[in-house]
């Protein structure tokens, strides 16, 4: 067996042992979710919390780890019997992003259901983390799906699994713990928000720090059981400290001044919703037992906003999670002289500073403030040389809602919310006979292909005869995520200050879009005599973002080279991920410039796209009083259509996606 990294030889990362202890003190607290780059030591820390939990008391033989003095009377496994007791250390839980519904809630045999009128249950994940730990490593790649039923069974206590009719439930209480880089995508808000705590961690920068990370993890590596055995004592201390806060926990006094810093500080910071206030209270609490005190202070409830708040005030998904430090002093020290009334508790605790049991407040990061960009030359009609005249990056103008684009036809990708597809959620559409384990019975097509057997199965009773050849598995019709791969002219013809900002606002808009409904987005630009991969495929949008926020512009327009450097983008990823099917939204004004017979060459290159039957979509951003109209001889050799800036807007382009569609097909 592997010898775990021990705990309290993490360096540094104070605020997510911080938090991690908490959620040990105190489960109600709601889990923490840990965003961060790679290789700072997230999953390591999670890991090495199963070895400080205390040892859990179960009932003999249950698979779902009852508690001998409080048993669940609705255990499937049960009724137990009074008396049996065994004991077992606390389970870590890994949750693979890959997992099935089935193998996350468990799965039930509906066969069995039917024919013999038993629940054939075999529990789940959640069933194995009950009263441990539950581990989501790269949670935000989780499918949705899966996220809402995990963190149900966090908020409920229990996991209910349901087949038509035929219900199981067990308890299902757990640490949830869940990590991630936001560099590979985000976390909806409102999933953001079912996380009680989270916490940002970095690498460290003080080169002392980064020395004692490497030594000692070189050490644990040289001799993983001689490490663990030198921080026995201090794992031994901190495991000794969370009993001892459990105990302390139910005779914590959370005051009424408390409550009210509590609630004006999230009122001040607007933060919808009372799950922050909530958790918030809970988090207070635990800081104050594991303090050793009975009482909530001002500073628990400071540290307490720290860990709570910042994930719950972003608006859209490129607000930086963060919360203002001055503010949040100012807050408290406004409510602070707000003294419980004497006459609600006969013992009266303190509530200002000192003594408190939070770890220090992180210093505020780098906050990246936009920067004025340099007055910019007007657009230039004429070609220029390649690298010539590039311009500063413009600022992208305000986002807007756009209408849907969206790939004509069915597919069969990941679980999204822009294309038509076939999907194990959704309107039932159909049956079929199940390929591996049944997870959707088609009830009525089932008995539909049972009752012409019954006679000759020899049926005496009321119920049907049912077989394995009878069952059948609903097929059903729901959204897809796509890649939406954007392509984007950042050339001489586009650099006017103002027009280059509609483009930018447009982008983004577009990039809005592709975040709510769940696709991978991906961007590559062409100016001067190349065309580069600005960022390969991926479900962040926010490094998206970020890449054409500092898009420089300038030079000729090889439009060409483009077309063909997102071709070859779109065969990479079709080898990586074939289910998932692409949108490509070129911007451009349609010009082509540079190399010999640049317009044909585009042309042909247009043409890949048609015929490999790529939906594609042209932003047409010509501007001025005479118009070419390049940009709709480019979206026909695409075989997509085009659409201007303004038509992009949601009230402009009814009937967008049926255009397309009647395009692709004419070609």
């Amino acid at each position: 067996m592997t010898t775990p990294f021990p705990f309290t030889a993490v360096v540094g990362q104070d605020d997510l042992r911080l938090a991690l202890l908490l959620n040990a003190v105190s489960p109600a607290v709601g889990g923490v979710l840990v965003r961060g780059e790679k290789g700072t030591a997230k999953s390591t820390a999670v890991r090495a919390l199963s070895a400080l939990l205390p040892a859990v008391a179960v009932v003999p033989g249950c698979r779902f780890s009852c508690d001998p003095a409080s048993p669940d009377p609705g255990c499937p496994d049960g009724p137990h019997e009074a008396g049996a007791e065994a004991t077992r250390p606390a389970r870590m839980v890994e949750l693979p992003v890959g997992a099935s519904e089935d193998r996350l809630v468990g799965a039930l045999d509906i066969e069995r259901a039917l024919a013999e009128g038993v629940k054939a249950f075999e529990p789940g994940l959640l069933a194995d983390a009950h009263r441990g730990v539950l581990y989501v490593d790269e949670v935000n790649l989780l499918h949705d799906h899966l996220v809402d039923l995990l963190l149900d069974a966090a908020a409920m206590g229990a996991s209910y699994v349901e087949r038509e009719g035929v219900s199981v439930r067990h308890a299902a209480r757990f640490l949830l713990v869940g990590t991630m880089n936001p560099e590979e995508g985000e976390l909806r808000p409102q999933l953001l928000d079912r996380f009680g705590l989270t916490v940002e961690v970095a690498a460290s920068r003080e080169p002392g720090q980064r020395v004692e990370v490497v030594r000692r993890r070189l050490a644990h590596d040289d001799d993983p059981a001689g490490f663990a055995a030198r921080w026995a004592e201090e794992e031994a201390a901190v495991r000794a400290r969370i009993v001892a806060a459990r105990e302390l926990l139910p005779s914590v006094r959370l005051g009424d001044g408390a409550l009210r810093q509590i609630a004006a500080t999230c009122a001040a910071f607007e933060v919808d919703g009372m799950r922050a206030d909530i958790v918030m209270a809970r988090t207070a609490t635990a800081l104050a037992a594991w303090a050793g005190r009975t009482d909530v202070l001002a500073e628990d409830v400071r540290q307490a906003a720290l860990l709570a708040l910042p994930h719950r005030r972003r608006r859209n998904p490129f607000d930086a999670p963060g919360l203002d430090e001055d503010k949040l002093d100012q807050t408290l020290e406004e409510f602070s002289g707000e003294d419980d009334d004497p006459h609600d508790d006969p013992d009266p605790g303190p509530d200002g500073p000192g003594g408190g049991g939070g770890q220090p407040a992180p210093d505020a990061g780098p906050q990246g403030g936009d920067t004025a960009a340099r007055p910019e030359a007007g657009e230039g009609g004429e070609p220029q040389p390649a690298g010539a005249g590039e311009q500063s990056a413009a600022r992208a103008a305000e986002p807007f809602r756009t209408k849907v684009l969206s790939v004509p036809g069915l597919g069969e990708g990941a679980a999204g919310r822009r294309s038509r597809a076939r999907t194990e959620h959704g309107r039932t559409t159909g049956a079929r006979r199940p390929r591996g384990a049944l997870t959707k019975l088609h009830l009525a097509a089932t008995v539909q292909a049972a009752a012409p057997h019954q006679r000759a199965r020899g049926r005496s009773g009321p119920g049907l005869v049912i077989r394995r050849d009878d069952l059948r598995q609903a097929t059903r019709e729901g959204r897809e995520g796509n890649l939406v791969l954007f392509v984007v002219d950042a050339s001489g013809s586009m650099a006017a200050r103002q027009r280059m900002g509609a483009v930018k606002g447009a982008v983004l808009s577009l990039l809005l879009d592709a975040y709510q409904r769940r696709d991978k987005v991906g961007l590559v630009t062409f100016r001067g005599s190349a065309a580069d991969v600005a960022l390969p495929p991926t479900s962040s949008v926010d490094a998206a973002a970020a890449r054409l926020e500092s898009l420089p512009t300038g030079g000729r327009t090889p439009l060409a080279a483009g077309l063909l450097r997102a071709h070859e983008v779109l065969r990479v990823e079709r080898l990586r991920d074939p289910a998932r099917r692409a949108l490509v939204v070129v911007v451009t004004d349609g010009r082509a410039t540079g190399g010999p017979e640049p317009v044909a060459l585009a042309g042909r290159a247009a043409r890949l796209f048609a015929a490999g039957q790529v939906a594609s979509v042209v932003v047409d951003c010509e501007s001025g009083p005479v118009r070419l109209g390049l940009a709709g001889q480019l979206a026909d050799a695409l075989g997509g259509t085009a659409v201007t800036l303004d038509e992009l807007r949601a009230d402009s382009i009814a009937g967008l996606v049926r255009d397309v569609q009647g395009t692709r097909r004419a070609a």
